[in-house]
């Protein structure tokens, strides 16, 4: 698989999470022979604080190898990660990073800071960013468009 299938494979999951009334992030794990070992889409609506699409990629990952250590993994994902998702890729040992799209106010590997490749840790992370940017830009503002228009919808019946 190419990293155009992985990343078609992380916005399908994307879609998935958006159609459950999640916001739309979905992200892979690939392993060193570009299989997909890990996927997750975003979950914490449902009640899961822990609920993002990394955190199941790479815990799905860490069960499909046997090991907590996933080098030689590439992660795409459909959005820039958070400080608690940057941390878990570290920690995880995975070795590349490709997103999307920048999240201005939650992103931790290049928006608010850059803790996949902070020099003070014992990992960093290569990373490619803008893969598929507007698509993800594209998915993001129509889900939570249609989210706005249904609140007003639902404040206007409901006085």
């Amino acid at each position: 698989m190419s990293q155009a299938q992985w990343m078609d494979e992380a916005f399908a999951l994307a879609e998935e999470a958006a159609a459950d009334g999640e916001i739309p992030i979905g992200a892979v794990v690939v392993d060193r022979d570009g299989r997909i070992i890990g996927r997750g889409r975003n979950r914490r609506e449902s009640g899961d604080p822990l609920g993002h699409a990394e955190i199941y990629a790479i815990r799905e990952a860490a069960v499909a190898i046997g090991d907590w250590r996933l080098e030689g993994t590439t992660m795409c994902v459909t959005l820039e990660p958070c400080a608690m998702c940057a941390g878990a890729l570290v920690n995880a040992r995975v070795d590349r990073l490709v997103f999307a799209a920048f999240d201005p106010k939650a992103g931790f590997c290049g928006s608010l800071g850059n803790l996949v490749q902070d020099p003070r840790l014992n990992h960093r992370l290569e990373v490619e960013t803008g893969f598929e940017e507007e698509r993800s830009r594209v998915l993001l503002q129509s889900f939570f468009r249609k989210l706005r228009v249904r609140d007003k919808t639902e404040r206007w019946q409901s006085g």
